[in-house]
């Protein structure tokens, strides 16, 4: 069949620009024998031209959109990034007459609110590599279609649950061919490459188990070393490892480091690190392997803070991952998210006075936490009254302790103002 993948979010926010999930899914479907040209909106601007044009080149029998922000999580003036979508969607449905399935890590999250929204037909929930493939197949033999992993159809609901891949190595990484070229030699880009799927840590405001399970997956190191050497052939020597957790669990982190180093790539990389559990063995080896800079997501100096979010670690933890980070000439950006329920005006300044004592290059102060489907945080502000118990969450919603908002936003003003490397 002839489709159509379109990554839909035009604007930038807080991700590389290539879509590589939406890249997975065209290489296995063009491994499946399928024709797929693929278009990235993002960060084109005006977007209608090279969307026409792509419409133009073919009588498409399927069109695949991607969506992975909703908005840009910032509580005081939240902006909405659907309604580009929405009219991506609704051009799509003007110039052609295929059906429109939609997927990505945003959709994942809101996949009946998000079909209301934009009118697609359908879409994947969850990870899209084998979904796609079956409902291709199923479409293209008009076959039933309600065995397909993830499937939801407008008005009906979802047919069958997501089902994540058990054998990351079955759907190989695509390649730098279905991408722009001109990335590779800009300064100022890093290539995203996830090894691993899933995360069991169950953070209460997290939605990354609702995306991807809680079951952790993993490439094989080799399989992604060999990624790493096709990419670099084309002219790539910057990556950033978008796992959720790069070092968990730290046996793979250790053996993917000492595969990057024994292959000579002769690349930089990042990566996102939990506190808990770096040890210097680590640090050493990514060092080795080319690590020059990582996001420790901390979110708080507080320990009561850290135990109501269900983080595994200590301030003392954090303390000791960004000292061994920073000997290791490792550049280190951290992240306060604060006034999450059992916040009080002493655990934020303990937080931000935790911060300010830390080797960092850099840190992101979040004040007030996005609410998500399915997490404790949600669970949290249907009891406290902060939403209704069925709302859909879809346009921005925050939770932020009650009495504490314009002390927090005005406090949290003056210490960054004196922090030239802190932002909010």
């Amino acid at each position: 069949m002839r489709v159509l993948l379109i990554s839909a979010n035009t604007e930038k926010i807080n991700m590389p620009a290539l879509p590589m999930g939406l890249g997975s899914v065209a290489a296995a479907l063009g491994a499946a024998g399928h024709a797929v040209r693929f278009l990235d909106l993002m960060g084109t601007g005006e977007w209608q031209s090279p969307l026409r044009e792509a419409l133009a080149e073919a009588a498409f029998e399927v069109i695949g959109i991607s969506i992975r922000n909703i908005d840009d999580q910032v509580s005081l003036s939240p902006r909405f990034l659907l309604e580009p979508a929405r009219e991506v969607v609704a051009f799509c449905r003007a110039h052609a007459r295929a059906p429109i399935v939609l997927g990505g890590a945003g959709y994942s999250i809101f996949p009946q609110a998000i079909l209301d929204y934009t009118g697609a037909e359908m879409g994947i929930q969850g990870e899209g590599e084998a979904a796609a493939v079956m409902l291709l197949e199923r479409l293209g033999s008009r076959a039933p279609l309600e065995d397909v992993p993830g499937l939801v159809v407008r008005g009906k609901g979802r047919q069958t649950p997501p089902d994540g891949l058990r054998d990351l190595d079955r759907f190989a990484l695509p390649g730098p061919e279905l991408f722009d070229p001109r990335l590779a030699r800009d300064p100022d880009y890093y290539l995203p490459i996830q090894t691993r799927r899933g995360c069991p840590l169950n953070c209460s405001y997290c939605s990354t188990s609702t995306i991807e399970g809680r079951l952790i997956r993993k490439r094989s190191p080799a399989a992604v070393v060999d990624a790493l050497r096709r990419w670099r052939r084309a002219g790539y020597s910057r990556v950033f490892f978008v796992d959720n957790i790069f070092n968990l669990p730290t046996s793979y982190a250790q053996e993917l480091c000492q595969r990057m180093t024994e292959a000579h790539l002769d690349i930089q990389w990042r990566a996102i690190l939990y506190p808990g559990g770096v040890t210097a063995s680590l640090v050493r080896s990514m060092a080795r392997a080319g690590c020059r800079d990582v996001s420790l997501g901390f979110e708080s100096g507080a320990r009561q803070i850290l135990d109501r979010m269900h983080k595994r670690f200590s301030p003392d933890d954090i303390q000791r991952a960004s000292r061994l980070l920073a000997d290791a000439g490792i550049g280190c950006m951290g992240f306060l998210l604060l006034g999450g329920p059992g916040e009080t005006r002493d655990t934020v300044l303990e937080s931000l006075t935790f911060a300010d004592r830390l080797k960092l290059d850099a840190l992101k102060l979040t004040v007030g936490l996005r609410i998500y489907p399915y997490t404790e945080l949600a669970r949290i502000a249907v009891r406290e009254g902060v939403i209704a118990p069925h709302a859909d969450l879809l346009s921005p919603t925050f939770y932020m302790v009650r009495g504490l908002e314009d002390w927090l936003r005005e406090t949290v003003g003056e210490w960054v103002a004196q922090h030239p490397h802190w932002t909010i």
